[in-house]
């Protein structure tokens, strides 16, 4: 039986985040990738037309740009550049006016002010908050829970008065800060657009730092993306990990984890091929699929097995990618440069789309987010052209056809045409991805709802917002765990922490507390 000291199943980025860092401390590491290709969700190819670069699921990362952990791979030896769009991102309202973030926090503030002139101080004050608080903040939100030495330091900058005055914010709404900071709309807008990149609607609690944290990001580091593909960001990582010994087979999915006296001791291919795994099994993949498929449940607690049951998931996507003659024929002119345009509706609207999809039918009113990716980056197709995509949430479960997806694509095309007239002239070719449909997997899962009901400590369910699995040595390392979704590593470099803790000289000692407050929680 072939042995290595730790399997890593999956290559999506926190996969190779996990596997470079347990190289790195000179472990012997196999990862065993589903998919032809390593990337998961980070991947790229050509989708439309020869010559068009598109990627897969995701495309725009500011929480890549900000994670120390991403930074601390040094990528850039091994390919990685990043590009920017000169404009950030622009939210067109539905009377056509616009809202747009820039690296230039003076120039955003005077877009804000567009709608009201107190807002330009407004913004001011939100940048000089997070430049006092910004770094030591994701520094928390990254660490393994609980963030000790990162939360000191926040709590640090912050002192008693500001960190009861943030824990507010933190409990907050997207419409109650929103409404709270800024007069005009203009504010209004761009933190509610930046906070439905996920599934939080302007009402839901703590909403308000998710949109806050990613227009800050935005507005300090942009929203960059790999020149020449998403793809490129996860090749580094697997060109970085190999370079070190690791050693990353595709087209091998695992389906079965191996346990004996309830720790895992190895893997199992498709094939039957059984692979021994003396320190650690370490999954990228989602909290069901590990718990409901490649293990046997019967043997987890039993209270964990019902926590399990009310997982919950977060919305789904159509996305649809176009190459395009040319780039989009945009009527509002500062939308032509941005990496990112939000399109379709304003808060009030904002509303009314997050409540339809909780309400589980397809909104009435559309919000798309798309990517002008040849704008951000100019070899993602021919000159003169325009690689687009744009997507926008139904809701779970519904059942989606060739016809039924393509449909809806049309819809969006219809929505697109009325801000940039001509639009649909340009057309070259497209590819329509839904639930189900449009052969390159699902897109834009976060791994499990934003919500606060499912952060911290209480995802995947509630326990220890770790990386830590009821089964001694098996971590989950994808973005069901703590910190979720997005593409800063967390997830990955979480469970090597906790790997490295459990194989250290303080290893026993490690899981015996983890365990004894497992069976307290679950028992």
């Amino acid at each position: 039986m072939r042995t290595v000291d730790a399997v890593v199943i999956g290559a999506g980025h926190n996969g190779l985040v996990a596997a470079n860092k347990l190289a790195d401390a000179g472990w012997d590491v196999l990862v065993l990738e589903a998919q032809a290709d390593p990337g998961g969700a980070v991947r790229s190819g050509e989708l439309t037309a020869p010559g068009y670069v598109n990627d897969l699921c995701s495309s725009f990362y500011p929480l890549g740009a900000g994670s120390p952990v991403i930074a601390g791979l040094g990528l850039e030896e091994y390919g990685l550049t990043w590009r920017h769009a000169p404009t950030v991102l622009t939210h067109v309202l539905p009377d056509e006016r616009s809202v747009s973030l820039y690296r230039d926090r003076h120039r955003t503030a005077e877009s804000i002010a567009a709608f009201h002139p107190a807002d330009a101080a407004a913004w001011e004050a939100e940048c000089d908050r997070w430049e006092r608080i910004g770094p030591a903040l994701v520094d928390a939100l990254l660490s393994p829970f609980p963030p000790v030495r990162s939360g000191v330091r926040l709590a640090a900058r912050l002192g008693a008065a500001d960190g009861l005055r943030f824990a507010r914010f933190g409990a907050s709404s997207v419409r109650g800060y929103a409404q709270e900071t800024f007069a005009g709309e203009g504010g209004r807008n761009l933190v509610a657009g930046n906070a439905l990149h996920t599934d939080i609607s302007p009402e839901a609690t703590g909403g308000a730092v998710i949109g806050w944290l990613l227009m800050m990001l935005g507005q300090h580091l942009g929203f960059p993306v790999p020149e020449g593909g998403a793809g490129r960001l996860t090749q580094a990582m697997a060109a970085r990990f190999t370079a070190r010994g690791g050693q990353l087979e595709c087209s091998r999915p695992v389906s079965r984890i191996l346990t004996a006296r309830g720790i895992a001791v190895g893997v199992v291919d498709a094939s039957g091929e059984a692979i021994r795994a003396r320190r650690a099994v370490l999954a990228d993949v989602s909290a069901p699929t590990l718990y409901t498929e490649l293990l046997n449940p019967q043997i987890l607690p039993a209270r964990f097995r019902s926590d399990l049951d009310r997982f919950q998931w977060d919305n789904d996507v159509v996305k649809v990618d176009w190459a395009l003659s040319s780039p989009v024929p945009w009527n509002n002119p500062d939308a032509h440069g941005a990496g990112t345009v939000h399109l379709g509706t304003d808060l009030d609207g904002l509303t009314g789309y997050a409540a339809d999809l909780a309400r589980g039918r397809l909104p009435e009113t559309l919000f798309l987010l798309m990517g002008q990716m040849t704008t951000s980056d100019p070899v993602r197709s021919p000159a003169g052209t325009e690689s687009l995509w744009a997507y926008t949430h139904v809701p779970r479960g519904l059942l989606w056809t060739a016809d039924t997806a393509a449909g809806y694509a049309d819809r969006i095309e219809e929505l697109v045409e009325r801000y940039a007239p001509g639009f649909r002239g340009l057309v070259k070719a497209r590819a329509v991805a839904a639930p189900g449909v449009g052969g390159h997997g699902d897109v834009v899962v976060n791994g499990g709802t934003a919500a606060i009901s499912q952060q911290l400590v209480f995802r995947p369910v509630p326990g220890l917002g770790r990386a830590d699995t009821p089964i001694d040595r098996l971590y989950l390392a994808s973005a069901s765990a703590h910190p979720g979704g997005g593409v800063h590593g967390a997830p990955g470099n979480n469970a090597a922490a906790a790997a490295l803790a459990r194989a250290g000289a303080f290893g026993d000692l490690y899981r015996g507390t983890i365990s004894a407050i497992h069976r307290t929680i679950y028992r």
